[in-house]
């Protein structure tokens, strides 16, 4: 019963769809990275400290910036009293905010790639392995680029899940306006441990081979698309299956089903795709082209 208490706990306290919550916590169970993508304002910092707090783990943040260079984040060594001392930086965290992730140079961003992608970092030649679980909401502003660098491609593909927060309804809204700290008396209803264990689980959750053909199905009728400069990696197919274990998980099922391949889809395909500069030009984009997909390629029977 993991997805009731993490949702009771947020309850009143964070203001997103239920499905948003679902994802975000497939991603965690997955192994996965998290892309927040919205406007300021929606709540995103507050999401990941909630979260954080109510998944018992040790949270960490960083603002990008500019001027941020790749040590700031991974720490550093220091010479004292004749010997070299190792400092870590705020990537040692389990949940890691990193705010506004597209503000910081590319040689900074990249500082993240060998954390995300390995759960470690190297540095003078030694290896500091991560926290475990170790995981990353990262932040963007979708309608800013004064003064940002894109994410090249390698960094979105390290992100398992790309998702918008949202504004609240007007209850919600209401609600939020009369609370004064949502973060007060927020306390932890699971652990490390738990989440660990669950993540083992996650593998576990059987996969028929129609799913994984639906799933290349899919994949391929996007890198058949003349629009596609660049389709989904091998990697991202590798996140798919698992936030489709993750979600069935979630929903106490032993077994995935079309409709969580779906979902994971959804949430894991369109900030990868590199569309062709002229099919941008005449409109197209990768949240339709992925929709297209879904809405064409058949979806296997689900078994009862």
């Amino acid at each position: 019963m993991f997805y009731p208490r993490i949702q009771q706990a947020l309850e009143g306290r964070v203001f997103l769809p239920e499905e948003t919550l679902k994802l975000a916590l497939a991603t965690l169970l997955s192994g996965g990275h998290l892309l927040l993508e919205d406007v300021p304002g929606t709540g995103k910092t507050t999401f990941a400290k909630a979260l954080a707090r109510a998944l018992g783990l040790r949270f960490g943040r960083i603002q990008m910036t500019p001027d941020l260079l790749p040590q700031d984040l991974t720490g550093v060594y220091f010479y004292r009293e004749g010997e070299f001392l190792w400092q870590p930086g705020p990537l040692f965290a389990q949940v890691l905010l990193v705010d506004e992730l597209n503000r910081a140079t590319p040689r900074t961003q990249s500082a993240l790639l060998e954390a995300m992608g390995e759960g470690q970092v190297t540095l003078e030649g030694k290896t500091h392995p991560l926290p475990e679980p170790f995981f990353v909401l990262a932040t963007q502003n979708p309608v800013e680029e004064e003064g940002t660098y894109p994410l090249p491609v390698a960094q979105r593909d390290r992100f398992a899940a790309r998702l918008s927060l949202g504004y609240p309804d007007e209850r919600a809204l209401l609600q939020a306006l009369r609370e004064r700290d949502p973060l007060e008396g927020l306390k932890a209803v699971t652990g490390a441990e738990e989440v660990l264990a669950l993540r083992q689980q996650v593998r576990r959750v059987r996969m028929e081979e129609e799913l994984l053909d639906y799933l290349l199905s899919l994949s391929a009728w996007l890198r058949g698309r003349e629009e596609v400069r660049l389709g989904p990696s091998p990697r991202a197919l590798l996140q798919v299956e698992r936030l489709a274990q993750a979600l069935a998980l979630l929903e106490e099922r032993p077994f995935a089903i079309p409709e969580d391949v779906k979902r994971a889809f959804l949430a894991a395909i369109p900030h990868r795709l590199l569309l062709r500069l002229e099919a941008e030009l005449s409109g197209a984009r990768p949240e339709g082209l992925v929709q297209e997909a879904l809405a064409t390629i058949p979806a296997p029977v689900e078994r009862v």
